[in-house]
C-alpha cells in the first residue's frame, strides 16, 4: 500500500484556539483538579478554575510588561508546572512561546533568540541568566527577562494587578486556528536548528482527534499523567494541551532522578516516554533479579509475558500459559508495575522503535505501550497504535485527519491538520520539505494492508558499502541499544567492504552488571578491554545480525572509552545522535578498523 488516510473525527470551529480548550474545561467542571503541583514533597491539587485564574494573573503581567500580540517570548527551563502555566498565559495574550532546552549553550540560545526575533525570555535559574549574559550584547530585541527561581510568576502576577481581565479576554478572542501558537526549533542533527511554526489549529485539531480515537481507553476524564520528558520537545508540549480537553490531571517531574519516587506518589494512569526509558526499566529489573539470585525466574517470567502477548495477537492464550502468566503476575509483573506507580495501564512511546520483544514484554506484564510516530513539524504524533487495534513492531495507522504516503524511494510523506505552517524565516527549507501539500519527513517506511506504518530508517543515514549494498543503520542500532551494557551505537561502513559499529557503555548499568558476575569495579575504559564484557557484546551483535542479511551484518566493532553526551556535542538536547560529528571525531578509529581487518571477512 502506498497511501492511507483516515477522515477527521472532530472539526472545531475556525475561531477556536488553545485557551478556548481551557475555558471549556472550566465550564464543564470548574472544581475538578487539572494540575497537581509538588510543594515541599507533597502533591497539591489545583482545580481547573484556579489554574485558569492563575493563567489570567500571569497573562496580565505580560500585558503590563509590554508583550504584544505576535511577540515571541522564549522559555528556557526544565519540565515543571510553571512552564505549562506560562504557555497558557502567553497564548492568552496572543504571544508566541519559543521553547529552549535548559541545557542549551550560549551559542544555541543566541541562535534561537535571534532567529525567532524574541523580545523576552523566561529562564529557570540564575545560571541561565549567566548563559544569556554571554550573548546579550548580540540580542538587542530582548526587552524583558524573568527568572522562575527568583520569583518570576509572583513578579508577573503583581505587575498585572491594574490590568483588567477584559484585556486578556480581548487578546484571547483575537486568536483562531490559523494563529501561530509556538515556534519549536528542531534538534539540529544535520545543521542549524530550524524553527517549526505550529498553529493553534495544529494543537487543537490534533488534540481533539487524538482524543476521539484514544480518549475513552487511554486518557478518559480523571486519568493522570506525569510529564518528565522535556517541555522544550514537541511531544511533551502536545500532551500539555491534550490533557485539557481530556479532563485529565497533569503533574511534572523536573529531575528524572526523582522519577521513580514521583511515579510512586503521583500514580499516573498513562505516561509518554521514549524507548530508552523502557529499555532501562527492563534491564534494571533483569540485573536486580540477577543480584538477588533470581535471574532464571525473571527470564522465564519475561518469556512468559512475551508468549502471552503474542498469544493475544494469535487468538487467545491457552490454559497452561494463562496459569503461568497468573503466577508470574504475583511474583514479578506486579512489582514492575509498582515501579511505575501501580496504576499505569498505557504508555505512548515515540522517538525511536521500541522493538517487538519489549513491546510484547510490557503488554504481557499489563502495560500496553502504544508506539507512535511524528516529528516537530507534525506537532508530535502523526500515527499511533490504538488499544482496539495494535500491531506491535509498527507505529500504527495515521490519526484521524491525517494521511501517510510512501514515495517511490520509500520516503514517508505526511498530510493533515497537524503539519506545520512552515519553517520560521526559512522559505527555502520550507519549500524543500512541503511539496504539493505533503510534508517529506526524510524517514523511510512501509505501509501494510491495514495502513499501519513501519519505520525502516532515515534517507540521509543509508550506508552504501563498497559492494553496492544499501544498509539502513537503524535496524542494527536500535537492536543493540537494548543490550544492558550498551548506551549508544553508531553503525559505519559507507564505501567500505563491510559494516562495523562504534559502541559506548552504559555507565549506570555497568557496576551492577559487573557485580552480578563477581567482577571488580571497572571504569568504562577498563571494561572495554574486559573479556567477559566483550563476549557479552559479541553475543548481542550476533542477535542483532540475525535481523539482517550477511552483507548488512556487523563484522567488527570498537568500544569507545566514554559515552556520547549532549555536553560534548554528540547528542542533541532530545538525545538524538549527531552522526556527522561522531564520524568526524572518531574517524581515526574507523580508519583503523578498515585498515587492520581481513578484507575477505
Amino acid at each position: 500500500m502506498d497511501e492511507f488516510r483516515l477522515p477527521a473525527l472532530a472539526t472545531p470551529d475556525a475561531s477556536s484556539n488553545i485557551p478556548g480548550l481551557l475555558a471549556e474545561r472550566v465550564a464543564r467542571d470548574p472544581q475538578a483538579p487539572l494540575v497537581e503541583h509538588k510543594v515541599d514533597g507533597e502533591w497539591q491539587a489545583i482545580s481547573a478554575q484556579d489554574f485558569s485564574s492563575l493563567v489570567t494573573d500571569v497573562a496580565k503581567g505580560f500585558i503590563a510588561a509590554g508583550v504584544n500580540v505576535g511577540d515571541r517570548i522564549a522559555i528556557m527551563s526544565k519540565t515543571r508546572y510553571e512552564w505549562t502555566l506560562l504557555d497558557f498565559a502567553l497564548w492568552s495574550v496572543g504571544a508566541i512561546p519559543v521553547p529552549v532546552y535548559e541545557t542549551s549553550a550560549s551559542e544555541q540560545l543566541r541562535w534561537i533568540l535571534s532567529d525567532s526575533g524574541a523580545t523576552g525570555i523566561v529562564m529557570e535559574t540564575p545560571a541561565h541568566e549567566v548563559i544569556l549574559e554571554q550573548v546579550r550584547s548580540e540580542l538587542p530585541d530582548i526587552a524583558n527577562t524573568w527568572t522562575l527561581e527568583t520569583g518570576a510568576i509572583e513578579e508577573l502576577s503583581q505587575a498585572g494587578i491594574e490590568v483588567p481581565d477584559d484585556a486578556v479576554t480581548a487578546r484571547t478572542q483575537g486568536q483562531n486556528l490559523d494563529s501561530t501558537a509556538t515556534i519549536i526549533y528542531t534538534s539540529g542533527t544535520t545543521g542549524r536548528p530550524k524553527g517549526a511554526e505550529l498553529t493553534h489549529g495544529n494543537f487543537v485539531e490534533l488534540s481533539l482527534n487524538a482524543l476521539a480515537e484514544l480518549g475513552d481507553e487511554v486518557c478518559p476524564p480523571g486519568s493522570r499523567t506525569l510529564l518528565f520528558m522535556p517541555l522544550a520537545h514537541v511531544f511533551a508540549r502536545f500532551i500539555g494541551v491534550l490533557v485539557i480537553p481530556a479532563g485529565a490531571v497533569i503533574g511534572h517531574t523536573p529531575d528524572t532522578k526523582d522519577l521513580i519516587e514521583d511515579m510512586g506518589t503521583f500514580k499516573p494512569t498513562f505516561i509518554l516516554s521514549v524507548p530508552r526509558v523502557f529499555e532501562k526499566v527492563y534491564n534494571s529489573a533483569e540485573q536486580k533479579a540477577a543480584a538477588d539470585g533470581k535471574l532464571k525466574i525473571f527470564r522465564t517470567a519475561a518469556q512468559t509475558a512475551v508468549d502471552y502477548s503474542r498469544a493475544l495477537d494469535d487468538g487467545k492464550p491457552g490454559l497452561g500459559l494463562k496459569l503461568r502468566h497468573a503466577l508470574f503476575d504475583k511474583l514479578v509483573y506486579r512489582k514492575l508495575r509498582t515501579v511505575l506507580g501501580g496504576q499505569v495501564t498505557h504508555a505512548i512511546s515515540g522517538g525511536a522503535p521500541l522493538g517487538e520483544r519489549l513491546g510484547h514484554f510490557f503488554r504481557g506484564i499489563g502495560l500496553i505501550v502504544l508506539e507512535g510516530y511524528g516529528l516537530t513539524e507534525t506537532t508530535a504524533p502523526a500515527t499511533v497504535n490504538v488499544p482496539k487495534h495494535t500491531k506491535i513492531g509498527t507505529v500504527g495507522p495515521p490519526l484521524p485527519g491525517t494521511a501517510v504516503r510512501i514515495a517511490s524511494d520509500g520516503e514517508i510523506c505526511l498530510q493533515g491538520h497537524n503539519v506545520m505552517r512552515g519553517y520560521w524565516n526559512d522559505s527555502a527549507a520550507t519549500d524543500e520539505v512541503l511539496v504539493d501539500g505533503w510534508f517529506h519527513t526524510g524517514d523511510l517506511g512501509e505501509l501494510d494492508e491495514d495502513g499501519f506504518l513501519r519505520i525502516t530508517g532515515r534517507k540521509k543515514e543509508i550506508i552504501v558499502t563498497a559492494g553496492g549494498k544499501n544498509v539502513v543503520p537503524a535496524t542494527l542500532e536500535d537492536s543493540l541499544r537494548g543490550h544492558p551494557l550498551i548506551s549508544q551505537c553508531i553503525v559505519v561502513g559507507d564505501k567500505q567492504r563491510f559494516i562495523s559499529a562504534l559502541l559506548t557503555l552504559d555507565e549506570e548499568m555497568l557496576p551492577t552488571w559487573l557485580a552480578n558476575r563477581n567482577k571488580p569495579e571497572m571504569t568504562p575504559k577498563e571494561a572495554a578491554q574486559d573479556a567477559d564484557v566483550l563476549a557479552s557484546i559479541e553475543r548481542g551483535i550476533e542477535r542483532a545480525n540475525k535481523q539482517v542479511s550477511r552483507a548488512e551484518s556487523i563484522r567488527e566493532f570498537r568500544i569507545l572509552e566514554r559515552d556520547f553526551t549532549e555536553e560534548d556535542g554528540y547528542l542533541t538536547p532530545s538525545l538524538k545522535l549527531r552522526r556527522d560529528r561522531v564520524l568526524a571525531d572518531f574517524s581515526e578509529i574507523i580508519d583503523e578498523i578498515y585498515a587492520g581487518t581481513d578484507p575477505n571477512k
